[in-house]
């Protein structure tokens, strides 16, 4: 096994500098091949070991979940260095993470099979019940927060229909790459079976067809439902191919008849770049429609790539002189999503006042104030390779000194705030480049492990691919064409 500490000791290298180390983050190609499972449509990318940045940004992400995730519950915290509860999100993201490293050779296939196993173990026998205290969910669905020791409940989380179905996209792609005769993956697999099969789909929707956002012991139902587009597909999905509670197919058609109002130029739009990005983690939506997109011309990988196009234009639009002003925005320095920020006040920058917010969702033109989060732009790597490799490279050199730390880049930073006036919320000014966070959030370094990963292999969409219940969802909700003509 590699020694997975080299390399983590310096907080900010050159390109050169990796270069010449890049023995112990280098991919061998028949890694990359034997970790493939199936022809795909082409993606743009180079060999596996043709760009030792971004070999070792994956790496130290992948590191993020194998450090400091509890390898006896597999609850994987929502954020570290601060102390953190978990996010059952991030945990979904842990189970994608763990075969990804076995095929770059961080972790052995053994070491990530007792990990996952212990994941499905803890979550198939945690406490369900009503009451507000003592479970870790209800009627199948877990609370979006559970506290790290006995992984219950924390404080007053929400049940969350988004985030549990989150946790299953890691769930189902732990049971279709742990395909071996091993009485352990012969467990995952039976286990992953019992916790999707145990969600009821049909209790959460209080306002059918659509899924509530969430629920709590003291209250009900959330007053809010998943009824626009969003990054909730996967969670329909997954609701259509219950194979125990499902929705009725009709759902997604009533759905995306919501979807209309979102449709803004050549793509459908929503502020933050993650919207674009989670449900694409494990379903590849290359070459397949449903009736909606099919109308546009287009497919929903298509429109995500269009999204991040339109993401670097708002940058180049409101860097320097232009449009906002904000510090840093230009072709290869954007990205905006939900992330961490200074906090909440305003402030007199430049001779022009500005309001900044701490963790919120950020877009073009939504609550952006000029904080930048390196997973927007990474996690599209995917969509338009040619825009965020020279984005990588780019906050890497030319901010790497602040950003770039033991689990690769810090959550976000805002080169517009160079000076602290109010006191921060969270994170620290740095000289010479503004204001940084100082945590990583798992469920942000979960799309930079998955979506570099299948960039250059297609490793998680191709696994996925053979799931019997994405696949059933897919049909269910009228998507054809491309790979779902083929047999698994």
């Amino acid at each position: 096994m590699l020694d997975r500490r080299q390399f983590l000791g310096t907080s900010a290298m050159t390109l050169g500098g990796l270069t010449a180390g890049c023995t112990s983050v280098g991919r061998p190609l028949v890694q990359a091949i034997e970790g493939m499972t199936g022809a795909a449509p082409p993606v743009p990318a180079p060999s596996p070991s043709a760009n030792p940045l971004i070999d070792n940004l994956q790496e130290r992400a992948f590191l993020y979940f194998w450090d400091t995730t509890n390898p006896v519950t597999g609850l994987a915290l929502d954020r570290w260095p601060t102390p953190s509860f978990s996010s059952i999100a991030a945990v979904g993201f842990a189970l994608t993470a763990y075969p990804i490293g076995v095929v770059n050779g961080w972790v052995t296939r053994e070491q990530a099979r007792k990990r996952t196993l212990a994941t499905m173990e803890f979550f198939a026998i945690a406490p369900m019940g009503p009451e507000p205290t003592g479970n870790s969910g209800y009627k199948g669905f877990f609370y979006h927060f559970l506290g790290i020791t006995k992984g219950q409940r924390f404080a007053r989380a929400e049940l969350s229909t988004i985030d549990t179905a989150l946790l299953l996209g890691g769930i189902l792609f732990a049971q279709s790459w742990f395909d071996g005769d091993h009485p352990e993956e012969q467990r995952i697999r039976a286990l992953a079976d019992q916790i999707y099969g145990a969600v009821d789909w049909t209790w959460i929707t209080p306002r059918a067809p659509f899924l509530s956002m969430g629920w709590r012991p003291e209250s009900g139902f959330i007053a809010s439902d998943w009824n626009i587009y969003n990054e909730g597909m996967l969670m329909y999905l997954l609701a259509l191919g219950s194979p125990t509670h499902p929705l009725p197919p009709s759902t997604w058609g009533a759905l995306t008849e919501k979807f209309e109002p979102s449709w803004k130029g050549d793509h459908l739009h929503y502020p933050p770049m993650f919207v674009h990005q989670y449900s694409h983690v494990w379903v590849d939506f290359r070459g397949i429609r449903d009736p909606y997109i099919a109308t546009k011309g287009i497919d929903y990988f298509e429109n995500s790539k269009r999204a991040t196009i339109a993401q670097r234009d708002y940058a180049i639009a409101n860097g320097g002189t232009n449009g906002a002003g904000f510090a840093g925005y230009g072709p290869d320095i954007w990205g905006l999503t939900a992330c961490d920020g200074p906090g909440d006040f305003k402030a007199t920058i430049g001779g022009r006042q500005r309001e900044f917010f701490s963790y919120s969702e950020r877009g073009p033109g939504a609550r952006d104030d000029g904080t930048l989060a390196p997973t927007a732009a990474v996690g599209s790597i995917v969509f338009a390779p040619d825009l965020v490799i020279p984005a990588i490279t780019a906050m890497h050199d030319r901010y790497g000194k602040g950003i770039y730390g033991k689990y690769g880049f810090f959550d976000a930073f805002n080169p517009t705030l160079t000076e602290m006036g109010e006191p921060l919320k969270h994170g620290r000014i740095v000289p010479d480049v503004g204001w940084v966070d100082s945590d990583y959030l798992g469920i942000d370094q979960g799309p930079i492990v998955a979506m570099i990963e299948n960039w250059r292999t297609g490793m998680v969409w191709n696994t996925m691919r053979k799931n019997p219940h994405i696949r059933r969802g897919l049909d269910r909700a009228g998507f054809t064409g491309g790979w779902l003509a083929r047999v698994p």
